[in-house]
């Protein structure tokens, strides 16, 4: 039975029709329900204006609205300040209550907070709604009813407890029935150049949008899932989902996925393996979420509080250091790919994601929110939990087990999951013509070889920013004067990562 006359559904980070809790739940307590979409000028201010993520978000938001428009309703889209835009709309419509799908940023918790006190004041209703995890905040806690603060054993509680219910898709046929066209009608989608953007199709991501673009990539991994395990660790083999964005911007349900895996996991075999280690990177998604929400203060602060003592590089060499590496200059082939790949695309592999963000940390001595913030303004899946959370774990300062002498090695990393250069030759043309061998780490080719591949170091490109076991000795000395509970474990056998 309907309990609201009319209702608003915020779409935020839910940019779908199918499988949307905030929107099924909306449909499910009002007898008509509209839908906006706001982009928010707090968030849209702060970015280039050739930024790609907002030219996804566009095409995303134009699929969506015309699938609400194929079932009767519309998408409502305004250019604003949320906390004005929407109890203003909500007022003019004449609507009950609007729901909205929970958000854990702290930016966002609290821009939540400041449009339910606004719609209170009015008597309208803000309903929060579970959508975007499987479960959230003091859904997984430890026996002492704790958060967990360690991946691992909040893992085999997720799976302990994870449920086909838990996993089931929201919505059912006829609901969008009710969705409601506002009086006068739709507005027309505002262009990206009036939105202030000019986004080109060069800069624009190698990947489809929307709803439509989502179902295209899962339906090109499923059939890989099988390999996932062995093959998500090599960045020229095409490994991983590529679903990253379209979880971050919710144009694919985590239950859709999520429900893949486990199914694909319980059955075993062969196929298992692969399926459950997919599952465990959406269960690491959880796992940061959950971090974020209990410990807001990691956002600018190390997890460890110990680990804020650390005295990081500064000055204009550090400076210097930092540029080459987010140009992709560092004089490691693979950290130089990673980067310019980044930089190109708005994408980086996972693996390499661990390798760059070691080397800045640990190789360079650099501050890791430094390269936090690099990341934030450039990768086009970027969620603050992820990506603080990755970076936590690369610096040592976060959640996590591995005590700090945990160092990639960025030699070694490359020789192991790019052995053919594959990807190297992509990012880093003028390394091209090395041999295999010498590739890895051209400082150590000898004259010919370099001759030979039109190669001069400190020209065509530079020598090595530092030497790794040598940076790896100060990085050992510098995390050693912070005051932590004893770990064991070989210091030698920890750089082979």
């Amino acid at each position: 039975m309907s309990e609201f006359q009319k209702g608003l559904v915020w779409m935020r980070r839910d940019l779908r029709c199918t499988d949307n809790a905030t929107l099924t739940q909306a449909l499910a307590t009002c007898r008509e329900v509209y839908a906006v979409f706001v982009f928010d000028t707090t968030i849209l201010a702060g970015l280039p204006s050739d930024d790609r993520r907002v030219a996804f978000i566009h095409d995303s938001v134009a699929e969506l609205a015309g699938t609400l428009e194929s079932a009767g309703g519309a998408l409502i889209v305004c250019h604003g300040d949320p906390t004005v835009e929407i109890p203003s709309l909500a007022t003019s419509l004449g609507v009950q209550a609007v729901f909205a799908g929970r958000d854990y940023e702290p930016a966002a918790v609290a821009r939540d907070r400041a449009v339910a006190r606004s719609l209170d004041e009015i008597g309208i209703v803000f309903e929060a709604v579970k959508d975007q995890v499987i479960f959230e905040v003091n859904e997984i806690l430890t026996a002492q009813g704790e958060p967990y603060s360690v991946f691992t054993p909040y893992q085999r509680a997720w799976l302990k407890q994870v449920r086909p219910v838990d996993l089931a898709p929201h919505g059912r046929k006829g609901e969008l029935r009710r969705l409601a066209v506002p009086p006068g009608g739709a507005r027309p989608l505002p262009s990206l150049a009036s939105l202030g953007f000019d986004v080109p199709a060069a800069r624009r991501m190698a990947i489809p949008a929307g709803e439509s673009g989502a179902r295209q990539l899962l339906d090109d991994f499923l059939p890989r899932m099988a390999h996932y395990h062995e093959r998500r660790d090599y960045p020229a083999v095409r490994g991983p989902s590529y679903l990253s964005v379209h979880l971050r911007f919710g144009t694919i349900s985590i239950r859709t996925l999520a429900r893949e895996a486990h199914a694909a996991m319980l059955k075993g075999g062969d196929a298992g393996s692969g399926a459950q280690t997919w599952l465990s990177e959406l269960i690491w998604r959880e796992f940061y979420f959950m971090i974020l929400h209990h410990h807001p203060e990691v956002v600018g602060r190390a997890f460890k509080p110990a680990y804020d003592a650390i005295e990081w590089a500064s000055g204009k060499g550090a400076d210097a250091n930092f540029l080459a590496w987010c140009e992709g200059q560092t004089g490691y082939p693979l950290v130089d790919a990673a980067m310019r790949q980044i930089n190109q695309t708005g994408y980086m592999h996972n693996r390499l994601r661990m390798v760059t963000a070691s080397f800045l940390v640990k190789d360079l001595g650099i501050d890791w929110r430094r390269g936090e913030a690099y990341f934030a303004r450039a990768l086009n899946d970027f969620d603050l939990a992820a990506n603080n959370g990755g970076w936590q774990w690369a610096a040592s300062t976060g959640c996590d087990a591995q005590p700090y002498f945990r160092i990639f090695n960025p030699i070694t990393q490359s020789e192991k999951f790019d052995p053919q250069g594959r990807f190297i030759r992509k990012y880093v043309p003028e390394l091209a013509d090395l041999p295999d061998k010498a590739l890895h780490a051209p400082w150590r080719a000898d004259a010919q070889t370099l001759l030979d591949a039109k190669v001069t170091l400190g020209r065509d490109y530079p020598q090595p920013l530092v030497a790794h076991d040598v940076a790896r000795k100060e990085t050992l000395a510098r995390y050693a004067v912070v005051k932590t509970p004893a770990v064991s474990g070989n210091y030698e056998d920890a750089d082979t990562d």
